[in-house]
């Protein structure tokens, strides 16, 4: 296939080429002409899916852009009102629509000529929607909408003082990576007081998040949240059952790897034992990874890693750059985390990102760069549905990247030293990771199982299940009030509801394309092409066997992944 980062806005037929969504009033009168428009043939159901598709694409990015402006300026809050306003205002209108228009499609009988495979998903999708719509959910799911951006707003006042100045918690973070042992004690202590003095905001926001959950799940039927969310986010290819199965595969098979790495860590830092303020650190006359210092520089170093690996993924990176549509540095009042959101209609998506000039920085980018690249891919699809692909090739997307961009990562780091200690961090990482998914997605099920718990219920389950993935090496005796509330930081927790899991299940896909690459790098890098040009037009596993992968979550699968893994960090 012909690849061009040169991506072209979608040309309007349906919608006036200025038309801007300012008020209901203006947009209702498109969605009333699909809702009325007759269907007498072939040729009339082909144009009225593709006006839908026009009109649900300037909606997305007419909503993307408002939630972007406010994660890059929690304060300012005429951005939070056009996104509440948005929210409140414009979103509960458009559902009985959209659920109208699904109807509309399921039911005439011209859907029965629509046989080519990228219709089995998307009609899949359509009539999961209208099973799940309910008008009295509307309400509630806008003040969810809304709500959830509340701890962006509590994520991004929070800074501490370190050497008299002030930073964010993201900007912080870089001294836990210091040889000063005292210093990185310091710091781990003022970031974990500053997140205290906002847990009982958090814990508010978040009980009131569960309890309207919960009511949208009773409403459409079902007798959890958890069940309802499985449902609403397109799980038909695992069951929890699937999801119980790899927390334990996890802490069968990872959790020991893990445990090694932290001994040797421990015996690296010369240390007789090892604190969370270690995890990061180097030894004493080491210093720190400093891959870049600028969000410009990050950029700029990260376009020619992608050129190094495919001139296109470069070309990606570099039009977005020229597009505008990068914010990487971190700052005081800036949403935490990290993103790619796709643009539906302009097709050059935005990452947003908090840089602090650190090697996980160089992560972030070239993650967020996999879901940029997947954005590209997906675009030409003739449909809007057609290019939303489930969450969990999204972050094969991303997570493959990391490790193909590896070998081209000596922009940011210009030793063969620096690189091979690059290297062991990104490898480490893959790693230690799987533990506080499993922690994060676990506590979930609990959570949504659990409806009426009360705080103290929850606190409880929190420390055992967190205990549960804790390494033996790591001592964090005396930190139970940051262990405590360690959960608060996590945003999806707050944001995106049971996005969590997917982090693992697209590790398992990343670290199997790795394994191609290390054997037959084109085909790799032709296979992750072809699996995210196929957008959402496929279900789950025949994603993953376009990638030339298995799509696997059982305990056997998982072992023989973490010992390849670990095989190719003992080699560095």
């Amino acid at each position: 296939m012909k690849l061009d980062a040169n991506i072209e806005p979608l040309k309007r037929s349906f919608l006036p080429a200025d038309f801007k969504i300012s008020g209901w009033e203006a947009l209702e009168p498109y969605f009333k002409d699909l809702a009325g428009r007759e269907l007498p043939g072939k040729k009339a159901l082909d144009q009225w899916l593709k006006d839908v598709s026009e009109l649900e694409a300037v909606v997305s990015e007419e909503a993307c852009w408002r939630q972007i402006n406010m994660t890059r300026d929690t304060t300012d809050t005429a951005l939070a009102e056009s996104f509440t306003f948005f929210m409140t205002e414009i979103q509960p209108r458009i559902q009985p629509y959209a659920d109208l228009l699904n109807r509309k499609l399921i039911e005439s009988p011209l859907s029965k000529e629509l046989t080519t495979p990228e219709y089995f998903t998307y009609l899949r999708n359509v009539k999961k929607n209208i099973e799940l719509f309910r008008e009295a959910n509307i309400s509630l799911q806008s003040e969810l909408a809304v709500e959830a951006q509340q701890f962006g707003a509590i994520a991004g006042k929070m800074s501490v003082t370190v050497n008299d100045q002030e930073y964010t918690l993201q900007q912080a973070a870089k001294f836990l990576e210091s040889p000063d042992r005292t210093l990185r004690e310091s710091v781990y202590r003022k970031i974990g007081d500053r997140r205290l003095q906002d847990k009982e905001a958090l814990d508010d926001l978040f009980d009131g998040l569960l309890k309207k959950r919960h009511q949208v799940a009773l409403n459409a039927g079902f007798e959890n949240y958890r069940d309802y969310r499985f449902a609403e986010l397109g799980r038909f290819d695992y069951t929890k059952e699937n999801c119980f199965q790899f927390h334990d595969a996890v802490k069968q098979h990872v959790l020991p790897l893990v445990d090694k790495i932290y001994q040797q860590k421990k015996e690296k830092l010369g240390l007789d034992v090892l604190r969370p303020w270690d995890i990061d650190a180097e030894p004493a006359g080491t210093e720190p990874l400093r891959p870049f210092t600028t969000g410009s520089e990050l950029v700029e170093k990260a376009i020619h890693c992608f050129n190094e690996l495919k001139p296109f993924f470069g070309d990606c990176l570099r039009k977005m750059n020229e597009m505008g549509r990068l914010d990487l540095e971190s700052r005081k009042g800036k949403a935490p985390g990290g993103y790619n959101c796709p643009l539906a209609e302009t097709g050059a998506p935005f990452i947003f990102m908090n840089a602090a000039g650190t090697m996980d920085d160089v992560t972030t980018m070239v993650h967020e760069g996999g879901h940029a690249i997947h954005s590209f891919l997906s675009h030409p699809l003739e449909l809007s549905a057609f290019k939303e692909y489930p969450t969990e090739i999204a972050e094969v997307a991303s997570m493959s990247m990391e490790l193909f961009s590896m070998e081209h990562w000596t922009e940011f780091f210009k030793t063969p030293e620096e690189l091979k200690r690059a290297h062991e961090q990104q490898l480490e990482r893959v790693l230690t990771i799987f533990p506080w998914i499993a922690t994060i997605d676990k506590f979930q099920h609990w959570i949504y199982e659990h409806p009426t718990h009360t705080r103290e219920e929850r606190l409880a389950a929190w420390q055992t299940i967190l205990a549960g993935f804790t390494p033996q090496t790591l001592d964090t005796s005396g930190l139970e009030d940051y262990r405590n509330f360690s959960w608060q930081r996590q945003l999806h927790l707050f944001e995106v509801p049971f996005y969590y899991i997917e982090y693992g299940i697209a590790q398992l896909g990343a670290i199997g394309l790795w394994q191609q690459y290390k054997t037959n790098r084109e085909e790799a890098l032709n296979h992750y092409i072809q699996a995210l040009s196929l957008g959402g037009t496929r279900p789950l596993p025949q994603l993953f066997e376009a990638a030339g992968l298995r799509f696997d979550l059982s305990p056997d699968h998982i072992k023989g992944l973490m010992v390849f893994v670990k095989d190719e960090l003992d080699r560095l």
